[in-house]
């Protein structure tokens, strides 16, 4: 079985909660993409100055992430220099987090991602996320340090409704050539048409957003994609 994962992309703690609502019966994890407006253009919670109100309760155990009781949550974390804010991100209730290599200088985050408290690292999985434009070879050395690699499936990263990019497939291939074992996650343009396609190049792990908000029946959209690999 495919694991589908939905994608919220949130202006604020309100949108966040309506969008995992529309979702929290018909799956186990969330991801939430995380943009700063640095690394990515767009900015979504929590990075904006106004949202500091709203993830101090999270922050001071007060209240956790929205359907927290229900669902684990993936950090998509589309940040510069994401590894100096790594407690914020894994305070906040991260089940997964997602490094994008790109956003971050290379041998400091290898170093950093092998110095992780391995108490920290039992409860929590690390997967690294690669531009449709980004050689897969970079990646190797990481490869013994990670739980999953994401490819992401469009080249304008930080938005949903993006096209979708074919050099994706070659990636996918090329990485279940190489290390057959390796989890690989694809995020970006994944919908109806993209899909199977996805599939059929190796992926395990489907993330998608937009095709989910549009669906009239997101349990069996779900239901449907996850299908794909039987």
């Amino acid at each position: 079985m495919i694991e589908v994962i939905p994608a919220v992309l949130a202006k604020d703690i309100n949108d966040l909660r309506q969008k995992i609502a529309n979702v929290v019966n018909v799956t186990h994890i969330v991801q939430i993409d995380i943009c700063d407006g640095k690394f990515v253009e767009s900015i979504s919670w929590p990075m904006s100055p106004y949202d500091a109100q709203s993830v101090a309760p999270i922050l001071e155990e007060e209240e956790g992430l929205p359907y927290w009781e229900n669902l684990d949550f993936e950090f998509d974390l589309m940040v510069k220099d994401a590894i100096k804010q790594f407690d914020f991100f894994v305070r906040l209730g991260a089940k997964r987090i997602i490094f994008h290599l790109e956003a971050e200088d290379q041998n400091e985050l290898k170093d950093f991602i092998n110095a992780i408290d391995p108490y920290t690292r039992e409860n929590l999985e690390i997967g690294i996320a690669i531009n449709t434009t980004t050689k897969i070879e970079e990646l190797f050395p990481y490869i013994n340090s990670i739980d999953f690699v994401q490819c992401m499936g469009i080249e304008h990263i930080g938005f949903q409704g993006e096209p979708f990019d074919e050099k994706v497939l070659a990636q996918i291939k090329s990485l279940k050539e190489k290390y057959p074992d390796l989890i690989v996650s694809v995020d970006g343009s994944v919908n109806e048409d993209t899909a199977p396609r996805l599939v059929e190049a190796g992926a395990d792990r489907l993330v998608t957003g937009s095709l989910l908000m549009r669906s009239f029946d997101v349990k069996e959209t779900i239901k449907e994609l996850s299908e794909l690999g039987s």
